[in-house]
């Protein structure tokens, strides 16, 4: 069981248009989709510039948010939004994609750097590090492709076979991190 009870803050990062939808920066995005589904709740505009849905996760209230700055201002909604909601850093939790993490592989984590990852970046400028992490591996461009041309494509054909099965076993991760605690979630869902 996990000790916080809540209100959690799941922000998921990506960048907001209808042209990055698909890309594989934007799986938190995705992530948080389904998990506004589960709950049955509807993303509306917060005046955090963010779009965000509320309801319950596994029995504890939960704020799903999508920062409508574009991935390397993630940190000023994020801090927005923990404020209004009164969520401090053990309650925050961001969902991310990850380079040197294989495609469809997770890891969870509490703290450490940003590995590169300008959202990240930018939240922990605004916040500091210590805060939940749900790590959605996107692996390393092929041959000689920028990692910023990789990251803002969208998923290859082969990759998006498995892309709804990804992103449900990462909601689900969220979920369990938020009802079991970090231990327990890295134990069932660690790949």
């Amino acid at each position: 069981m996990n000790a916080y009870d809540g209100p959690w803050l799941v922000v998921g990062l990506g960048n907001p248009g209808e042209g990055y939808a698909r890309n594989r920066h934007n799986i938190g995005f995705m992530v948080v989709d389904l998990l506004a589904g589960r709950m049955g709740a509807k993303f509306k505009t917060h005046k955090s510039r963010a779009q965000v849905a509320e309801g319950r996760l596994a029995g504890k209230r939960v704020v799903l948010a999508k920062p409508m700055s574009f991935m390397n201002l993630s940190g000023g909604p994020t801090t927005a939004l923990r404020d209004f909601y009164k969520v401090p850093n053990e309650g925050l939790v961001a969902v991310h994609d990850e380079l040197d993490i294989d495609y469809s592989a997770l890891r969870l984590k509490c703290g450490g750097g940003d590995n590169g990852h300008n959202g990240l970046k930018s939240i922990t400028k605004s916040l500091g590090p210590d805060y939940f992490r749900v790590r959605c591996g996107i692996g390393r461009p092929p041959g000689r492709m920028e990692v910023a041309d990789f990251v803002l494509k969208d998923f290859s054909s082969t990759e998006r076979k498995d892309l709804d099965w990804f992103v449900d076993r990462a909601a689900d991760a969220v979920e369990a991190l938020v009802s079991e605690g970090l231990e327990r979630a890295q134990g069932s869902y660690h790949s």
